[in-house]
């Protein structure tokens, strides 16, 4: 009996697994999401409205406006290629916002249904409008491609599983609500988002340089902005501070520009 018992459990979860497998646009990739983007998205919103509540938000000034000139440019576009491209659902629900912090860490997020940040301490990095789209196109990618849902999919499979992972889902429990504030790394550092893995931060590359083009930005630019952020030498910046090696990055960058450039040509027609 406790076999059979144990085998309808794993056919439970399997059947979860394969049915909550979805393609993250433009790259095609298989990923696991578990979570209702709605859910998501709720839990995004409580976290964004209290980290700005607990910061200093730039309100006024050049890259304020060059911020959320860049934002809705990509946010705009991305939104046109993805309903085009019967991936619409990707964007449901998004109320997307952009906003500058005074902070002199070197960084940027994103979360779940658009909401954005920029720190003051990046904008030198990104020295022009070109550059803040390359920063903005890769923290959408991090959005669209789902990928804070992914990783808390995969914490919710590993320390749930069976009846109580559709407890987890049904109720919001303590324990969703717990995977998500690890899963973006909130909490006694509120807003320090914890790092992406290689693999979600190689696709956010590919993804952000292809949005970026679609905005109209010179996807020929990214390289450079890289190379900056590697510019100080042992003292490695926050926002580089995951894998892939920055080497690594620009030579990826530079393989998918022909890509990028092609949605840049179609851009300029518009």
């Amino acid at each position: 009996m406790k076999k059979v018992i144990l085998s309808f459990s794993l056919l439970a979860i399997f059947s979860i697994l394969v049915s909550s497998c979805s393609k993250v646009p433009v790259t095609g990739r298989r990923q696991l999401g578990l979570l209702p983007e709605s859910e998501m998205m709720s839990m995004s919103l409580t976290s964004y409205n209290q980290f700005l509540s607990q910061n200093k938000v730039v309100t006024t000034g050049n890259e304020v406006a060059m911020v959320k000139r860049v934002g809705d440019k990509l946010a705009k576009q991305i939104t046109s290629y993805l309903q085009n491209n019967k991936m619409g659902d990707r964007v449901a629900g998004f109320k997307w916002e952009f906003n500058l912090v005074e902070d002199k860490t070197v960084n940027a997020w994103c979360m779940p249904g658009g909401k954005i940040v920029f720190y003051t301490g990046i904008m030198p990095i990104c020295k022009d409008e070109a550059g803040v789209a390359v920063v903005m196109g890769h923290e959408i990618a991090h959005a669209i491609a789902r990928h804070g849902n992914e990783r808390m999919s995969q914490g919710l499979a590993q320390q749930l599983g069976g009846v109580a992972l559709s407890t987890a889902l049904a109720t919001k429990s303590q324990q969703t609500q717990q995977l998500f504030t690890t899963a973006y790394g909130l909490g006694t550092q509120f807003g320090a988002m914890l790092p992406f893995s290689r693999l979600h931060e190689s696709e956010a590359d590919e993804m952000g340089l292809y949005f970026m083009a679609m905005a109209g930005y010179d996807p020929r630019v990214a390289p450079g902005f890289w190379q900056r952020m590697s510019a100080g030498g042992s003292k490695t910046p926050e926002f580089l501070s995951t894998h892939p090696s920055p080497s690594t990055r620009i030579a990826n960058l530079n393989k998918w520009k022909p890509k990028a450039i092609q949605y840049y040509n179609q851009a300029s027609l518009r």
